[in-house]
């Protein structure tokens, strides 16, 4: 779709106005005021009376990334946040009922410059002298001993499960501090300059909240973006079929294992998220398989522990606005479209946002190459991320349900059709730069969902049975040395943690 023509003579940035709070709009707030506090007046315009989705509570290692950025103290983080550490993610029965694996964060075995590692271990496979592949990652094998520690040189690959309401309200303190001013109250009407850009909120009390640049983070609705300037979705139902979610919140019955639990089941998959003082969980499915009414009872019997809050009913559609930046408005977290929760994608794709808003920020004014650049990049996240999504579900060998006789057998994206031929045939994962998902995730998940390839590298014929075996023994020795030196993942967070709690 074309960009609409800017002014002839782009006005210089300086007031930006942010229309919700919640995760979305107090990452960028913080990341905003950080870098151009000083240069920038910032408003945020959010309502105590409007709830947030609030259900994004697990992350991925970039968001490390972020929060150098912004400087934050890890611990101090973790303690009002009630997070914990997150290796990787145990995906349970989505090959088939009772198989399992994890995809974890970490790197397996080591990789040659002409070929992956899985080259090395396939061969190996094949002479029977290779281990199970997770036996090769500390990542995966500190998560299956729920063992935690940080290592020299970032020997240890992590990301966090955390309560994102209190992620909010610490982001909040930040943004706050950097003077972003936050303006309570209910956004009224959105208001157009002649030219059709936006020129103010105007709030329910009268006010008027005027600006120069105007961030959409107002969820799933859209409201400026989406209702306001009109801009379309491009609908993914046809390859993502969930378009419901319930999520409840128990009470921790056993200690927090550092990984995600991602449980199929005929009409979609549950997750389970543990944090310091409670689980999050929640029901992910089609409506189409299962009614609204019958979700929150099939939830609260697949749980653990007493239920601190009523279940909450979701609806979204997978897909991707047209365009995120239109005019002088640019859409972030779910006004800018939704890929389901499946691997944890929703708050990097926040900061992806918020990152490359600074890196292209039209202080001088908004250029229309500015504006295609921006949406250019965002697509090419959505749908690498999108492919790496659907990849679960399709390739399984699920047919207990017509959910997953509809996955296993539907048309799916070209990209994604390359890169599951390329490795069945080849062993082989390609990755562009600056993809999220690195050639191991690509791997872990192809075979965990059951590929096999049919072939390996020629380079791992180059070591004989006896080199390749002590290769691979030296590989899964390490592992074992690095992970027996591990504490327990529970002792760990609560050791890290417990100065900034009693200093609270």
């Amino acid at each position: 779709m074309t960009v609409q023509p800017m002014h002839s003579e782009p006005r210089p940035v300086r007031r930006v106005v942010i229309a919700g709070g919640g995760t979305a709009g107090w990452m960028v707030a913080a990341l905003m005021g950080k870098l151009m506090g000083k240069q920038l007046e910032i408003r945020l315009v959010e309502s105590d009376e409007i709830g947030t989705v609030g259900v994004g509570e697990a992350t991925i290692p970039a968001l490390h990334t972020f929060h150098e950025l912004l400087g934050l103290n890890e611990a101090e983080f973790m303690a009002a946040t009630q997070a914990t550490f997150k290796l990787g993610i145990k995906f349970e029965g989505w090959k088939a009922p009772g198989e399992d694996y994890i995809h974890s964060f970490g790197i397996t075995g080591k990789d040659h410059w002409s070929a992956g590692f899985q080259h090395f271990w396939l061969k190996g496979r094949q002479r029977g002298l290779a281990a199970p592949y997770g036996d090769y990652c500390l990542e995966l094998r500190a998560a299956e001993e729920q063992r935690f520690a940080h290592l020299p040189q970032n020997g240890m690959n992590y990301a966090y499960h955390l309560d994102a309401t209190r992620y909010a309200r610490f982001l909040r303190g930040l943004a706050e501090a950097h003077g972003v001013r936050r303006i309570e109250g209910k956004i009224a009407a959105v208001l157009q300059a002649p030219s059709g850009d936006l020129a103010a909120l105007q709030m329910n009390d009268g006010a008027r909240v005027e600006g120069d640049l105007f961030i959409d983070c107002t969820g799933f609705r859209a409201l400026l973006l989406g209702e306001t300037l009109g801009v379309g979705y491009e609908d993914w139902s046809h390859w993502l079929p969930c378009d419901r979610a319930v999520a409840v919140q128990t009470a921790s019955v056993r200690e927090a294992p550092p990984y995600t639990r991602s449980i199929a089941h005929a009409f979609g998959w549950q997750w389970r998220i543990p944090l310091q003082h409670r689980v999050g969980n929640g029901l992910v499915y089609s409506s189409k398989e299962l009614a609204d009414a019958d979700a929150p009872d099939l939830l609260r019997r697949h749980v653990e522990g007493e239920l601190l809050t009523e279940p909450r009913l979701l609806r979204f559609q997978p897909g991707q606005r047209h365009q995120v930046w239109h005019r002088n408005c640019v859409a972030m977290g779910l006004a800018s479209g939704f890929i389901e929760p499946l691997e944890s994608t929703s708050i990097h794709l926040i900061q992806r946002a918020a990152i490359r808003l600074m890196r292209l920020f039209p202080a001088g004014g908004i250029r229309e190459v500015d504006v295609r650049e921006f949406n250019q990049q965002t697509t090419d996240d959505l749908q690498h991320i999108r492919d790496f999504i659907i990849l679960h579900y399709h390739v399984t060998e699920r047919d207990d349900s017509a959910l997953w006789k509809h996955v296993r057998t539907m048309a799916v994206p070209d990209s994604l059709r390359h890169r599951i031929e390329l490795f069945r045939e080849t062993g082989r994962v390609f990755r562009p730069l600056d993809q999220l998902f690195a050639e191991n995730s690509w791997v872990q998940v192809m075979m965990g969902q059951g590929i096999t390839p049919q072939h390996y590298h020629p380079v791992a014929d180059l070591m004989g049975d006896a080199e390749l075996s002590q290769f691979l023994g030296s590989i899964r020795a390490q592992v074992s040395r690095q992970l027996n030196g591990l504490p327990s993942h529970q002792a760990y967070v609560e050791r890290l943690c417990a100065p900034y709690r009693a200093a609270a």
